[in-house]
């Protein structure tokens, strides 16, 4: 089962209506904004992060909760964009009870955040400072919303992320390891194989007539 990480943000989200469509617009997500989770890790969201995952089938939900579909990419109801701030976001409200009463709550100011569920496919650690830093480079984009709650409660699973990503570290190193000396060990033959060619050439040269 593939585990969605969650991110919440008072990022701002605001409403947009004309006569015959209500929008919901704001950022799910910031490039270059440093975001501790937890006691855990710093995260930043790299500028082009999202570019591929826009261009998929993701979905505008209420609550995190995929039994309340307020919009789509694939119906075009939601729109994702990536600019200079971030992850752009417009939600085309539906004439529903979810749509409605997020609407009244956003205008309201109630609900002022938006949020996005995700997982890193590229990402880079850094473990110099006092506490790691994590760059996402490249993510899947499941969903976005706007949300009432300007924290980061999955920091269990930020913790398996952390976790996951020092051991493909170590891994990677140890493969790296196990790659040079198998290297050096095809160099130190090779040598050894020219060194008793060029012995055995000069042999034949001496007894030569």
């Amino acid at each position: 089962m593939t585990e969605i990480e969650l991110r919440y943000g008072t990022l701002g989200v605001e409403t947009r209506a004309t006569d015959d469509k209500r929008t919901l617009i704001g950022y799910a997500a910031i490039f270059n904004s440093d975001t501790t989770i937890g006691d855990y890790f710093i995260e930043r969201i790299a500028p082009g992060a999202f570019s591929t995952a826009i261009t998929g089938d993701v979905l505008a939900l209420v609550a995190h909760d995929y039994a309340r579909v307020i919009g789509r990419t694939k119906s075009k109801t939601l729109r994702l964009s990536e600019d200079d701030r971030g992850l752009k976001v417009e939600i085309d409200v539906p004439n529903t009870t979810d749509g409605n009463d997020l609407w009244e709550l956003v205008d309201r100011g109630d609900v002022s955040g938006m949020s996005f569920g995700f997982r890193a496919t590229k990402q880079e650690w850094d473990d110099t400072g006092e506490i790691p830093k994590r760059t996402i480079l490249e993510a899947e984009l499941y969903e976005v919303t706007a949300t009432a709650i300007p924290a980061y409660p999955d920091t269990t699973l930020a913790a398996r992320s952390l976790e996951a990503s020092r051991k493909e570290v170590e891994a990677a190193k140890a493969d790296a390891g196990k790659r040079a000396a198998n290297d050096a060990a095809a160099k130190k033959r090779i040598a050894e194989r020219k060194l008793k060619q060029e012995q055995k050439f000069r042999g034949i040269r001496q007894d030569a007539p």
